[in-house]
């Protein structure tokens, strides 16, 4: 090993005359001063515990452990160095270059080799006591310092050499903390700083990377992320969440707690020593959301894996704050802050894609029976989603700026701002594309030939996105005036499919005295138009579906409260007239109880044509709304 002076202390180029430096403790010109005097004391003292342990003279120093093999011995050896190092403080300003000042050197370096040995094996031998996972586990940075300095609280001598009473794996991780902590010190303070560093660096380093290798973050080029398929991305996103966590919560935070406490005797060593070996590590890992933002093309489906990054990154941030608090940190943040801003952006761009997606959709096809459409599922189940992601949102969208709403409908959008309760960005946002789904909607509905099966496609769809929306998070977005509004528009649906689609056959029927009428000849002449009227209507209405139990419930009741009625009335209060009819059965072809079982029958869903699922069968996935 070169030679080590006492750096700029030892070997300073302006050494006083003799003549400048007096002491009061000479007793004579020709003899010792008292620094010398102490120095000589010292060296004999010094000189057989540390030559004991040079590595480079005996097989025993060479095989064997100083803090492994005796722990008390070893405690002693550090304030041997000690004693060694202040015995030079003290003869340095008299003589720096006498031979007992060169004997001293030589006694440090050796130390010094020791001690380097010790530290390497330490920091070798406790790689699964000292792996990040352990020590940030174990306990927090304060805790651990506390824990781990009584084992050289120099009042506690023989409480600590007793260590059966505490945990085996806590003490061979605290003890070996300690001893870091105490070689880390007495180096730093001889002027070995770098060689310490160095191979806490190596170890250390070595350490973090594997960890980053093991959780299977690498550095992705842009070329190769925009040519990865879609379903390889989705599956490096989700491993990119979990590294994060595990990365930031015990790699990284365990490093910190360890740098922190080994070198807890220097802010500027601990700080170049934790981005040395973290750096790299963290940039690569941070940056991968960024990269991911770029190079992928926007498009809805995949809004929640850029929302999933968003939200992991938020809500590690305070954490990744604390644990790279230095200055020289500042690009490690700057990254991690890069990457929500592009990843917001991304979703920004996403939201507009997939309302660009409802509004390109130019498919005349219709759903049978007045069904569910399956743009109504997917936006609905899109949506749904999105809403989960409510609080992140908010954040993204609150720079972006709101839907202009004056050219359209009030009834549509569900609410109205006002001083005392203005709607937050996001419900303007989310009122706004469900707005762009209902008019789509509207135009869809055109296309079915029967007006009131018009009316019923959009009963039945707006109905899907109402329940859609109490049964989300979408809820707490909307709002409950939202819900009763679009509540109210559903009845209005329903209503007028209920006029357009049986108002003829309640029309066949007398009211409100079914028994006025008082000739057979008339009373023959409302059966024959009931049943032409009712059989006709009730074909046409036959192929009608009305997924939902509830909105399917509120119609049948509906139109049997007016049809089914009606006709009991009139059947009841004729019934002994037609009995006398020969033909009765040509004549009055429905009992009321057979009306009312064509009424129950009706709006139930085909399974066997496929034509239309109920609500809880409806779990189309979003790819139809890929964009193109």
């Amino acid at each position: 090993m070169p030679r080590k002076g006492m750096r700029s202390l030892c070997f300073s180029s302006k050494v006083p005359p003799p003549s400048s430096s007096p002491s009061r403790f000479s007793f004579s010109p020709s003899g010792p001063s008292f620094s010398e005097t102490v120095m000589d004391r010292t060296l004999d003292l010094v000189e057989p515990i540390i030559t004991k342990w040079d590595p480079e003279t005996t097989t025993f120093a060479r095989v064997t452990s100083l803090f492994h093999e005796n722990r008390i011995e070893a405690r002693d050896f550090i304030k041997t160095v000690s004693n060694l190092h202040k015995a030079m403080q003290f003869l340095v300003t008299e003589n720096p270059s006498s031979e007992r000042m060169i004997r001293a050197q030589n006694l440090m370096q050796t130390a010094m080799r020791r001690l380097q040995k010790e530290f390497y094996q330490i920091l070798s031998m406790n790689r699964a006591h000292l792996d990040p996972e352990s020590v940030s586990t174990r306990s927090s940075r304060t805790s651990i310092s506390s824990s781990a300095s009584d084992y050289y609280d120099d009042n506690n001598d023989d409480v600590r050499v007793v260590n059966d009473s505490i945990s085996e794996v806590e003490d061979v991780s605290t003890i070996a903390m300690a001893d870091l902590r105490l070689i880390a010190e007495c180096m730093i303070s001889s002027g070995y700083a770098k060689e310490c560093l160095k191979i806490y660096n190596i170890i250390r380093k070595s350490i973090v990377d594997e960890g980053i290798y093991k959780l299977g973050v690498e550095r992705f080029t842009s070329s190769r992320i925009h040519k990865m398929d879609w379903e390889a991305l989705e599956l490096r996103i989700a491993n990119w969440l979990n590294a994060l966590r595990t990365a930031v919560e015990t790699l990284f935070n365990g490093e910190r707690i360890l740098c922190d406490y080994v070198f807890a005797s220097s802010d500027s060593i601990r700080e170049s020593c934790f981005m040395e070996i973290t750096k790299q590590g963290a940039l690569i890992l941070l940056a991968f959301p960024e990269n991911f933002a770029k190079n992928t093309k926007k498009s809805p489906e995949k809004i929640f894996r850029a929302l999933d990054m968003y939200a992991a990154i938020s809500n590690h941030l305070p954490e990744i704050d604390s644990i790279f608090s230095f200055e020289t940190a500042i690009n490690i943040k700057s990254q991690a802050l890069t990457s929500l801003i592009k990843l917001a952006d991304f979703v920004r761009a996403a939201l507009t894609d997939f309302e660009s997606v409802i509004l390109k959709d130019s498919s005349k096809m219709i759903t049978a029976g007045g069904g569910i459409h399956y743009l109504t599922v997917d936006a609905m189940e899109f949506l749904s989603i999105l809403a989960d992601y409510s609080n992140y949102l908010s954040d993204i969208l609150e720079d972006s700026p709101p839907p202009a709403k004056k050219p359209l409908p009030e009834s549509y959008f569900g609410f109205s701002d006002s001083d005392e309760s203005p709607a937050t960005v996001i419900s303007h946002r989310m009122a706004w594309l469900i707005l762009v789904l209902l008019c789509k909607l509207d135009v869809k509905a055109k296309y079915y030939k029967d007006i009131s099966l018009s009316y019923l496609f959009l009963a039945n769809n707006l109905q899907y996105v109402v329940v859609k929306a109490r049964t989300s998070n979408l809820k707490y977005i909307l709002g409950e005036d939202w819900l009763k509004k679009h509540e109210i528009k559903i009845k209005q649906f329903a209503s007028n499919y209920e006029r357009l689609g049986w108002s003829h056959v309640i029309d066949t029927l007398p009211s409100p005295d079914p028994a006025a009428v008082d000739t057979p000849q008339k009373i023959k002449e409302i059966f024959r138009k009931f049943n032409t009227a009712f059989d006709q209507a009730y074909k046409k209405q036959s192929v009608c579906v009305v997924p939902d139990n509830k909105l399917r419930d509120d119609i049948k009741a509906s139109v049997g409260k007016k049809i089914f009625r009606l006709y009991r009335e009139f059947y009841n209060a004729h019934r002994r007239t037609m009995g006398k009819e020969r033909n009765l059965a040509a004549v009055v072809r429905y009992a009321p109880e057979d009306v009312g079982h064509h009424l129950s029958d009706l709006f139930f869903e085909n399974i066997e044509s496929g034509s239309s699922s109920s609500f809880t069968s409806l779990s189309s996935p979003t790819l139809r709304l890929k964009s193109h």
